[in-house]
């Protein structure tokens, strides 16, 4: 069995983070009793590449699509999510039922952030962020994640602080994979969350 930190994980990196509007009839499966967000008949879903680096307790990379839900506070459900850390894959299915799998997933930061995930069987996505000029404040953010977890839902609380950045976003995505339901979509809006921290779990 892996090792890895009791919760909280407190984390820190870079994000670069799109949201999409999605027919609520296309999104994947959600745990039993979820229901999301709904506005005009979509869904709102977040997909994130995210770059956990140092002072942070684990350094690795992830690849999420998470949906907004219903919660008494903002509230998301992990629908599919990549990291190339098998500590991160065991905490993260064992504490909050978040189901982490394995992906070889490449980074390239600079005045454009490029990315590319892929599996053993096949390719997922790949992404180019390029930021745009900001306010240099930092931004608290909290809310839950809802998971399934030995049969109950789980809500595990998160706390970030980050520097936003709106960003261009071009996405390239595998129709017949895991992201296939975005396939032929723009996102609505993107941006690079710099510098950020997060404590995950209670």
């Amino acid at each position: 069995m892996t090792a890895y930190p009791p919760e909280p994980w407190n984390l820190a990196g870079q994000a670069y983070l799109s949201l999409w509007r999605v027919p609520v009839s296309e999104l994947p499966e959600l745990p039993e009793g979820v229901e999301p967000v709904v506005a005009g008949g979509r869904a709102q879903v977040f997909t994130a590449w995210i770059d956990y680096q140092e002072p942070g307790q684990l350094q690795y990379h992830e690849l999420l699509a998470t949906v907004a839900v219903r919660g008494k506070r903002l509230s998301s459900s992990i629908t599919d999510i990549w990291v190339d850390s098998e500590v991160s894959l065991a905490g993260g299915r064992a504490l909050w039922g978040i189901p982490k799998d394995l992906a070889a997933l490449d980074f390239t930061h600079g005045r454009t952030f490029t990315a590319s995930a892929a599996t053993q069987d096949d390719w997922i996505a790949t992404a180019a962020f390029t930021a745009r000029p900001s306010l240099p404040v930092k931004m608290p953010a909290a809310f839950d994640v809802v998971q399934m977890l030995d049969g109950r839902l789980k809500r595990s609380p998160v706390r970030a602080k980050a520097r936003p950045r709106p960003a261009a976003a071009d996405w390239r995505l595998n129709e017949s994979g895991p992201f296939g339901f975005l396939a032929g979509q723009r996102p609505v809006l993107s941006a690079h969350l710099r510098d950020f921290t997060l404590v995950f779990g209670g």
